[in-house]
């Protein structure tokens, strides 16, 4: 779920179906997570960390704390050093952008090189991506992975930044974001309209691939009552491809641009398309262009991402909604 600067809106979305196929099904796994040893939810080290998709219960062992860190997420690298261990992370995959000191290299975290990764010397390796030879080759040379795959809600975004706190040594810094976050996606929450019936489509690309319900990101607009118009959709899952014909007669009263940033698609270039000029939502000029990196990301900044949602939904013309 993230890109380069110059990653196309294709690549984008595979991002995303890859880091919803890792997901993996089950409910949150905070309490595995807080079951794991005493002496890692001190500070203390060795420690015995969950790793894996949400109700995982493989855990691996760290035994000092991590002094080189290889992040292959740019979601885990956005956390890590959110958490206070930037420090201690000596390289970041090609897609890490954020935050802008992050040490990014030409590591990939889709196609990981073993070789590449030892190269650093790291004595813990991150990734969102569970590649079965890469973490064994890895366990070879001595180096743990821990897999962060993607979180399918905000305790799952919760849980995994605790679950680097425990890994790094940084418990108290981990729980501290977790409680600001909370206290800003309550805040945000709160402060915005009653949406009840206000129907959205959000774009991943021009080819109109885009979110349902099931996805985190439709969680995220849940939280405002919003009503997703993919629901409905014949293909189903998590993230549907619409057809026009689908998205002019679900006539949605907002639209959400994810394809802005790096797809250069405008609001300017929608309401040009066919038919849709008979959209509520073009109508009545309340098409958004997304921060892309902020959209499809399930660290820290996801508080970001749902108080511009508050922001942008504080601004809807709700009379012929």
């Amino acid at each position: 779920m993230t890109r380069p600067s110059a990653q196309s809106p294709l690549a984008v979305l595979g991002a995303l179906l890859l880091a919803v196929t890792l997901a993996g099904c089950g409910s949150s796994a905070s309490q595995t997570s807080a079951e794991t040893s005493t002496a890692g939810s001190l500070g203390g080290f060795p420690v015995q960390v969950v790793t894996g998709a949400t109700g995982s219960d493989t855990t691996i062992t760290i035994e000092q704390q991590p002094e080189a860190i290889v992040s292959l997420s740019a979601t885990a690298t956005e956390t890590l050093f959110a958490i206070g261990a930037d420090d201690q992370v000596v390289a970041v995959d090609d897609q890490s952008n954020y935050p802008a000191d992050a040490p990014k290299t030409n590591l990939s975290g889709y196609q990981p090189n073993v070789e590449a990764i030892l190269g650093y010397s790291p004595d813990l390796v991150v990734t969102s991506s569970p590649d079965a030879d890469t973490i064994a080759s890895l366990e070879k040379a001595g180096v743990p992975t821990l897999v962060m795959s993607s979180a399918a809600n905000l305790d799952d975004v919760y849980e995994q930044i605790d679950r680097l706190g425990q890994a790094t040594g940084h418990d108290e810094q981990a729980s501290s974001v977790v409680s600001q976050m909370r206290s800003r996606i309550d805040a945000a929450v709160a402060a915005a309209p009653q949406l009840s019936g206000v129907s959205y489509f959000h774009e991943l690309d021009a080819s109109l691939y885009t979110v349902s319900s099931e996805s985190f990101i439709g969680q995220v607009y849940g939280l405002f009552g919003l009503t997703n118009i993919a629901d409905a959709a014949p293909s189903g899952g998590g993230y549907p491809q619409l057809s026009e014909e689908f998205v002019v007669e679900s006539n949605p009263d907002v639209i959400f641009l994810a394809d802005g940033q790096y797809g250069g698609v405008t609001p300017e270039q929608v309401a040009q398309r066919p038919g849709w000029s008979e959209v509520r939502a073009v109508q009545q000029n309340q098409i958004y262009v997304l921060d892309a990196d902020i959209a499809s990301r399930w660290g820290p900044r996801v508080a970001d991402y749902v108080e511009a949602i508050g922001g942008y939904v504080a601004q809807l013309n709700l009379v012929n909604a």
